[in-house]
């Protein structure tokens, strides 16, 4: 029989009963070490990865994986389920170029921040702004919003500190597959995210805790030298003769070697001036659709039969695709135990996501139910595409009586194309119950409410509570991604000019929270492999 020996092991497929604990699961890693010839006393076991296997309900299974480390090389038999393992660390390296100005890194969404921190830690005092408020600002808008119906188009739940996600239930799951993804979550959880998002195979935060972890990120960057601006929209971006990059904002000109472009999906305005400035934007994939919502309990019965309740097992949530059809249907961003937010952004539209707290206690559980929009659905152009959103938008703010109130239907209503019954059993938890009854049919192409109505009896096969022709839908949810991608090169840099890098899910690279930071580390270090830390009067 072969053997390996290192230093450290992944031990894999340890499958044990949902309600195991933790010393269970080391314990059976440390098992598998044995009867790979290494004595367990000589080992540390962190436990790495759990995930719930709910496929059959009378036999709810953990899958999970053990990190195994010894303090000298060990010689391990091959067998299945243990291999050598090798954390990816961050390298940082440095350029020469020179670096006329300060870095200025344009959004503070999970993108912006990890840019800006990851350069704040090596030295390079980097600019961060954002068009909308601090942390503390941005509830008090959202709040006053909810409250008096009058729409701050600078700073809401689309933007400000944190960006978008910070209004949600803070999910941290990815499908990118990084090897800087653990990066991600270790920096997450160094700023106050829970322990499990570093072990959870569908780690989150909530947005109670994510809006202290933003703040705390952000308040390191400060200390680190870095300088944060709220409430500065930009409006140009121009290079200079001699250097550098000028960047006109609604507070004034800023001077900066280089812009992180992180600006996410929402700055509409933006994308017009990148246009205008003849940067490249060409159109990509997205979704458009509704928010459904259950009740929890409803969810959890669904998923976990008789065991539903128990306390090991946490709140139900579920992630669905069908693709049988000429479009896509799939669910997206699931909010266990959560509420259905106001997303708008611009006046005279209405916008729906998702939001929970980390505890998940609401009544209702919400998803998306999006479907893909294609090419052809706006005509192939940029601008379209955008034009294609906010006229939606607007129709829904129409169909809710013109006062950010939500349309919502019925699922029975919706599938028959009717509008006869309100919400009775299952009550809409949008801006504290600000709806009004509508058909969505009138909101949504006829196209994408056909594959809504595909999706959601497909749905209703794989988890019961979809059969329930009371749970509700409201709309629109439109801002699942950007509609485009700015073109930028092998170096990460804009195709148009060298000194601007898009990057994160507004540039068209990431698609979720963790993708996004991500994409803002790669961006960072590609600008640090670069340039070399601006110095002397260049950090005025």
């Amino acid at each position: 029989m072969s053997s390996i020996r290192a230093n450290q092991f992944l031990v894999t497929d340890i499958v044990l009963p949902f309600d195991v604990s933790e010393e269970e699961i080391l314990n059976s890693a440390a098992m598998k070490m044995k009867r790979a010839g290494v004595d367990p006393r000589m080992l540390h076991f962190r436990l790495y990865k759990k995930s719930l296997d709910a496929r059959k309900k009378e036999n709810i299974r953990v899958v999970c994986s053990v990190l195994v480390r010894s303090d000298e090389p060990v010689t391990v038999s091959v067998s299945s389920g243990i291999k050598p393992f090798e954390e990816a660390e961050l390298s940082v390296t440095f350029g020469n170029e020179t670096m006329h100005g300060r870095p200025l890194v344009i959004g503070m969404g999970p993108c912006g921040m990890f840019a800006a921190l990851l350069l704040a830690e090596n030295g390079y005092r980097p600019i961060l702004v954002d068009r909308g408020g601090s942390m503390d600002d941005r509830v008090r808008a959202v709040e006053d919003f909810y409250r008096t119906r009058v729409l701050d188009v600078s700073t809401n739940i689309q933007f400000g500190a944190g960006g978008a996600g910070t209004f949600s239930d803070g999910k941290l799951v990815t499908r990118i597959g990084d090897p800087l993804c653990r990066y991600v979550l270790e920096t997450f959880r160094r700023f106050g995210a829970p322990e499990e998002v570093l072990t959870s195979a569908k780690p989150h935060v909530g947005t109670d805790v994510l809006r202290g972890v933003v703040s705390a990120i952000l308040r390191e960057i400060e200390r680190l030298g870095g300088k944060l601006i709220y409430r500065c929209r930009v409006e140009e971006i121009a290079s200079v003769a001699n250097g550098g990059l000028l960047v006109k904002t609604e507070q004034g000109e800023i001077f900066c070697g280089t812009a992180v472009l992180a600006v996410g999906h929402s700055a509409r305005d933006t994308y017009a001036m990148l246009s205008d400035r003849g940067f490249s934007l060409v159109p990509k994939a997205f979704s458009v659709g509704v928010r459904i919502e259950h009740f929890q309990s409803d969810v959890d019965r669904s998923l976990f039969g008789s065991l539903a309740g128990h306390p090991s097992l946490g709140k139900g949530e579920y992630n669905l695709s069908y693709t049988g059809g000429e479009r896509g249907v799939y669910t997206f961003c699931m909010c266990p135990g959560g509420e259905v937010v106001a997303a708008a952004s611009e006046e005279g539209g209405v916008v729906v996501n998702g939001m929970s707290y980390h505890a998940r206690e609401g009544v209702n559980a919400n998803s998306a139910v999006a479907v893909s929009v294609l090419p052809g659905d706006f005509g192939g152009d940029v601008h379209k595409a955008i034009e294609f959103q906010r006229r939606l938008e607007r129709l829904a703010f129409t169909a809710g009586g013109g006062d950010y109130s939500v349309p919502v239907q019925t699922v029975g209503d919706f599938l028959r194309g009717e509008v006869k019954h309100e919400p009775s059993r299952i009550m809409p938890t949008y801006m504290n119950g600000a709806y009004r009854v509508a058909d969505l049919g009138q909101v949504l192409p006829e196209t994408i409410c056909e594959s809504l109505r595909v999706g959601l009896d497909k749905f209703s096969h794989c988890i019961a509570c979809f059969g329930d022709k009371d749970a509700v839908l409201s709309g629109v949810e439109t801002r699942t991604s950007a509609p485009l991608r700015i073109e930028r090169t092998e170096g990460l840099f804009a195709s148009a000019n060298d000194l601007v890098y898009p990057c994160g899910e507004g540039a068209g690279y990431a698609g979720g929270i963790t993708s996004a930071a991500v994409d803002g580390v790669k961006v960072a270090l590609a600008v640090m492999k670069r340039f070399s830390a601006p110095k002397g009067g260049d950090l005025a």
